[in-house]
């Protein structure tokens, strides 16, 4: 991979592209950067335990800068972190073993019908949501059921615990970078059991990429969140991940 690198890296470019757009969708809603990343390195080839690994290990990076820089907006409400990060670490170990335990061929199909149904939630949530602000009840199955469809499904901890949580009444502001903060451990945990499945394989040019443009990003997240409609971002998000995870279905199935 280095030499590569070396020799052609132009060959970052669309990887670059791809972790900064979903990054800094991801700090703004608090979801989609494994769903958006997934699904495009899907759709390019990337087989699904791969690419959920990538994802992952370079959201170790995005997310870590993510979530100090919502902590330093005081974007974080800390009883609702620990209420999602233990149940949301545990969930991902066991999604990311089911994964890479599952032929890459037999899981596609399933991954991506699975980011196309979330990719028509969050178009749905975006064009209804009406919110009304109250103490979520539903906090720690949030965490393991968003843990789990996130390393199975290479993206979805955003996905399932942000909606679920504002659907519930939660503060939008405190809940995107509640949940941001949270993803950190959660994706450390994940991309350690990828490693120890996989090896350095998880660790590919498109990892590399990933994490460049998610730093970059990460920083504008928490500012994003603060004074852009999040109802618009959340419809453009829903709309794009069905469109490509259709695409790449179609692909797989043909």
């Amino acid at each position: 991979m280095i030499p590569t690198l070396m020799n052609e890296p132009s060959v970052l470019v669309p990887f670059i592209l791809i972790g900064f757009a979903a990054q800094l969708i991801d700090g703004a809603l608090g979801m989609a950067y494994g769903q958006i990343s997934s699904t495009l390195l899907i759709s390019m080839g990337v087989p699904p335990a791969l690419a959920s690994a990538g994802v992952h290990t370079a959201e170790t990076f995005t997310t870590a800068v993510s979530g100090i820089s919502h902590t330093a907006h005081r974007n974080v409400d800390w009883r609702l972190f620990f209420r999602l990060v233990i149940p949301g670490v545990i969930g991902g170990v066991l999604g990311a073993y089911v994964l890479t335990a599952v032929d890459a061929s037999v899981a596609k199909p399933f991954v991506l019908a699975y980011l196309t149904a979330l990719g028509v939630y969050l178009f749905y949530r975006g064009v209804m949501h009406r919110h009304t602000e109250r103490t979520p009840k539903i906090v720690s199955p949030l965490g393991l059921a968003g843990g789990f469809l996130d390393a199975a499904g290479g993206g979805g901890w955003g996905g399932i615990v942000t909606s679920n949580l504002l659907v519930q009444g939660s503060n939008p502001r405190r809940t995107i970078g509640t949940v941001n903060t949270a993803e950190f451990f959660v994706t450390l945990t994940i991309s350690a059991t990828f490693l120890a499945a996989l090896g350095w394989e998880a660790f590919t040019t498109a990892t590399v990429g990933l994490l460049i443009g998610g730093v970059i990003a990460a920083p504008f997240g928490a500012l994003i969140a603060k004074r852009v409609n999040a109802d618009r971002l959340l419809t453009f998000v829903g709309a794009l991940l069905t469109l490509v995870s259709l695409y790449g279905l179609y692909r797989a199935l043909a």
